[in-house]
């Protein structure tokens, strides 16, 4: 390993311990030009770093069947592990949240307290723990949007894996999520700050109990917008931020009578607070 810059060698024995993609066969079809197994995890049983023998064609290779074979807790690991790292390339999320993931399920599985319930489901209920733990959150539909399992089991099954590993989670504010939803509704930079502002005051002088920080957040870009001049309408946010129209209404209704006192001070109004909608 050589600096490019002043030619200095960084590392002259650096071992890469990934796969290694050539082949020195002569057949020009083969499919796999792996010669090794897949890379170091140190969350399965020795690493991975096992090895498997071939018996000479015709020999008695009854001693070696034992060796060649994967343990049932490895396997379902490994599926485990795909299966969240397949989640995590549909939301877009880093490695370290699927290695996040995959930590949380070994010690579940490991602790055998959620027997009955499917793998499947752990997984899901895991990478949603492991992205409010990582400090990006995301909704239980946003989960269940890419998995296979109801936003319903994927709910108990958190509950039950915190209750059981003894971890806890941050609560989630409405500023979690605000970025996201803002950037994918292609919102400027002024309306996602007031939406924050308005947002942050109703739950400081108490709008809005009992409401979900989505559904606020929702309600609050809502009512941002609606003051720009780029607005969104209740179901074009709904669909980015996975609540119903009828969500967002409540909550913007319960926001609406104090909206004078919600908006930042320097906001250019392109509508003023006067003729915005009522719900």
């Amino acid at each position: 390993m050589i600096c490019p810059e002043c030619g200095l060698v960084v590392g002259d024995r650096v071992v890469d311990v990934g796969s290694e993609w050539r082949t020195f066969s002569n057949d020009k079809d083969a499919k796999d030009a792996s010669r090794v197994g897949a890379a170091e995890n140190s969350l399965l049983d020795g690493g991975d770093l096992s090895t498997m023998i071939a018996a000479a064609p015709g020999a008695d290779d009854s001693g070696y069947r034992n060796r060649r074979t994967i343990s049932s807790s490895d396997r379902t690991l490994i599926a485990a592990f795909k299966e969240i790292g397949q989640i995590a390339d549909r939301l877009n999320l880093p490695k370290m949240i699927s290695d996040r993931g995959s930590t949380l399920f070994k010690q579940v599985h490991e602790g055998k307290s959620l027997r009955g319930r499917s793998n499947d489901a752990i997984v899901s209920a895991s990478m949603y723990i492991a992205c409010r733990q990582e400090g990006v959150p995301r909704t239980f539909k946003e989960i269940c949007a890419v998995s296979k399992i109801s936003k319903k089991e994927i709910g108990r099954v958190f509950k039950l894996i915190l209750k059981n590993l003894e971890t806890n989670v941050e609560l989630i504010t409405t500023g979690d999520f605000m970025s996201r939803f803002c950037s994918n509704l292609c919102l400027p930079i002024k309306v996602q700050k007031a939406a924050t502002c308005i947002a942050r005051k109703a739950v400081d002088i108490d709008l809005v109990p009992g409401r979900s920080p989505i559904s606020v957040a929702a309600a609050a870009i809502y009512m941002a917008s609606q003051a720009s001049a780029d607005k969104k309408s209740q179901k074009e946010i709904g669909e980015i931020a996975g609540v119903a129209e009828v969500t967002i209404r409540q909550s913007y209704k319960l926001m609406y009578p104090k909206a004078h006192m919600l908006f930042p001070e320097d906001f250019k109004f392109d509508t003023p607070i006067d003729q915005l909608p009522s719900q």
